[in-house]
């Protein structure tokens, strides 16, 4: 098989030896190559952006560790600034609310350290094809399939799921319905006892999958989304607390 174009992967990682293990994987992969590793956000950006030199990557692993905020603003400068590079967010403790924000903020990837290497492989396949990758682990409570149709909801409840995945808050929702915030927590419940999704994120990340073209998961895979979900995440992070 002739591979036309090998898709360049760097790291970010504060740990010398998480670089020399992609590096390691990717050695004697006919379609992916290690192209560069460095060790701060600012080095980072300067590859992303091509100003250090070297030839932009197709996608950068980035370290978790350098704090979540701090990640989350480098994103979006990132977005902002229309850099190229698939970002992938990487570490060793990935939760599902920062997860979903790491999405919103600009991320094309979300994956453990723990991942197996099939899955890592996948991931940087994946968003290095314009699409979005999540770990099934990190979403265990959203990759499920809903155990009702949206079609039970009434059109009150309809009108309230649909604010709550645009990233409305309770006094937001209650304000543009003009109904009470104690009204809006009512229907909350009744929304997450018909869909089978619990809580505000499990809402947001299905409203993402579905308004960006989601190729639906199996239970034990990863979601997929398409390079759509950049129009979403262009309007930055959104606020999901009640």
């Amino acid at each position: 098989m002739i591979i036309e174009k090998k898709y360049q992967v760097a790291i970010c990682d504060q740990q010398p030896i998480a670089a020399e293990g992609i590096r390691s994987l990717l050695a004697q992969r006919e379609d992916i190559e290690f192209a560069d590793a460095v060790d701060s956000l600012e080095a980072a950006y300067e590859l992303a952006s091509g100003k250090s030199g070297n030839p932009i990557p197709d996608v950068i692993l980035i370290d978790k560790a350098f704090g979540s905020q701090a990640l989350m603003d480098w994103l979006t400068e990132c977005r902002i600034n229309h850099l190229t590079p698939a970002m992938v967010v990487w570490g060793v403790a990935l939760n599902e609310s920062e997860a979903l924000r790491f999405l919103q903020c600009g991320a094309r990837g979300i994956l453990r350290k723990s991942a197996e290497v099939t899955s890592i492989l996948a991931c940087i396949r994946t968003v290095a094809e314009g699409k979005t990758w999540m770990q099934e682990q990190v979403f265990r409570d959203f990759v499920r399939n809903e155990r009702r149709t949206r079609s039970e909801l009434t059109s009150r409840e309809q009108q309230v799921l649909e604010l709550v995945e645009q990233g409305f808050k309770n006094k937001e929702i209650a304000v543009h319905l003009g109904i009470q915030p104690g009204t809006v927590k009512i229907h909350l419940k009744h929304i997450f006892e018909k869909t089978g999704v619990r809580g505000r994120y499990g809402l947001a990340l299905n409203g993402l999958r579905r308004n960006t073209g989601v190729m639906g998961p199996s239970a034990n895979s990863p979601v997929g989304l398409s390079a759509a979900a950049a129009s979403q995440q262009s309007a930055g992070p959104l606020p999901l607390s009640a």
